[in-house]
């Protein structure tokens, strides 16, 4: 077979395949109901880790990714992140014991986390100019449009019981061999002994205000995440939707990510820095909707609210990351910003939980409803923050 072109569409497509499956990882939640039952010793909070202990396998991954590069190049590392995928994705669609899919749930994330940045790092290699832009943009939807999809297939395949949605984690297996066969990456060690720059004073430093932006990333992870793992038990546990319905939710909301993610450089620059407070206040606004719904048009429209605001906030937030950063060390900041939002994806479900059962009663609801409250500091910090910014224009 002749070699593919990087101009051919077969070999973008392989490019961006791996895309994909950057957002796979959670989109088993709508069946976390159906698995309370199936680990009957094993607390709520614990079953929902199950949805993001990958997060802590990201962590892992991202971090080990360079390390590995090195050691057998990027190609091969983005196979074995792929291999891994498959396997520890497939898992539990044979596995009963709690233990053993919570481990592969981590292996799952670390895979993920060894060819994350290389999703889009890897575009530059073959594109410049405005294909490159072009391509980013492309690459930017796949992750949305992969979620939507594993989560349209959950929500068929779940009237045949929890551990056959794991499938979905097979379309590993079609990636990895359209990645492995057409993709050629230019020669590695060439381009490590010329792009080598020697390391300045100030490239692994932090100041005040990456941090602060940090523990906010951090928090608003925190609170939005019962999105994933809460809305579905509130949905089935209060009549309003079942499985499969909860799954479809699931898919149109973060189809919305699509055309948010589109318009927002028109909204950035007719907005300016009233993008942050506007996202926020519609997390909050449908969390708070979401908690207090009671059928599935409003469950709907509030999740679809949450998701819009959502998908304002973070591209503010890490563009404003890159303004206030040390200049030579942007990369270290986005990357400490990358890990605490992975660890509060992880360690959602146990302090929305730990704040549910200790300050009301641990419903759904009362859970939806202290993450929106939780939100409602984080608009106000974020009106603080504009008005800041004003009085410095």
């Amino acid at each position: 077979m002749k070699k593919a072109e990087p101009k051919s569409k077969l070999f973008k497509i392989s490019l961006l395949s791996i895309s994909l499956l950057l957002m796979i990882a959670p989109q088993i939640s709508p069946v976390l109901p159906l698995m309370y039952s199936a680990f009957p010793n094993i607390s709520r909070a614990g079953v929902e880790t199950l949805s993001t202990i990958p997060n802590i396998g990201i962590v892992i991954g991202l971090v080990l990714s360079p390390f590995l590069i090195k050691l057998i190049g990027t190609k091969p590392t983005i196979i074995a992140g792929l291999v891994i995928t498959l396997i520890a994705g497939t898992y539990p669609i044979y596995a009963t014991d709690y233990p053993t899919i919570l481990i592969s749930r981590f292996l799952l994330g670390a895979g993920i986390g060894l060819f994350n940045s290389l999703a889009v790092s890897l575009l530059s290699k073959f594109y410049q100019g405005n294909e490159l832009s072009t391509m980013l943009g492309f690459q930017n939807s796949m992750g949305s449009i992969g979620a939507a999809i594993f989560s349209f297939c959950v929500g068929c395949l779940a009237f045949q019981g929890w551990h056959i949605t794991f499938s979905i984690y097979l379309a590993a297996l079609p990636i990895l061999i359209l990645f492995g066969w057409i993709v050629v990456l230019p020669n590695e060690q060439k381009n490590i002994s010329t792009q080598k720059i020697p390391m300045t004073k100030d490239e692994n430093k932090v100041n005040i205000a990456v941090i602060k932006i940090a523990l906010l990333m951090f928090f608003m992870y925190v609170f939005f995440m019962p999105m994933t793992f809460k809305l579905p038990q509130l949905a089935i546990t209060q009549k309003i939707a079942n499985v499969s319905q909860v799954a479809f939710v699931s898919t149109i909301v973060t189809l919305i990510g699509i055309p948010v993610g589109m318009f927002y450089g028109y909204l950035k620059k007719k907005l300016q820095d009233l993008i942050l407070p506007i996202g926020l206040f519609l997390q909050v606004t449908g969390l708070l909707a979401i908690a207090f719904a009671v059928n599935l048009p409003i469950l709907m429209i509030a999740a679809i609210a949450l998701r819009a605001g959502f998908g304002l906030s973070v591209p503010y937030i890490f563009n404003w990351l890159g303004e206030v950063a040390p200049k030579n060390s942007v990369n270290f900041a986005t990357t400490i910003t990358l890990i605490l939002v992975n660890i509060g994806c992880a360690v959602s479900p146990t302090i929305i939980n730990w704040l549910g059962n200790n300050l009301s009663n641990g419903s759904p609801r009362a859970d939806m409803t202290i993450a929106g409250l939780g939100m409602t500091i984080l608009f106000c910090y974020s009106i603080m923050h504009y008005f800041k910014t004003q009085k410095q224009h």
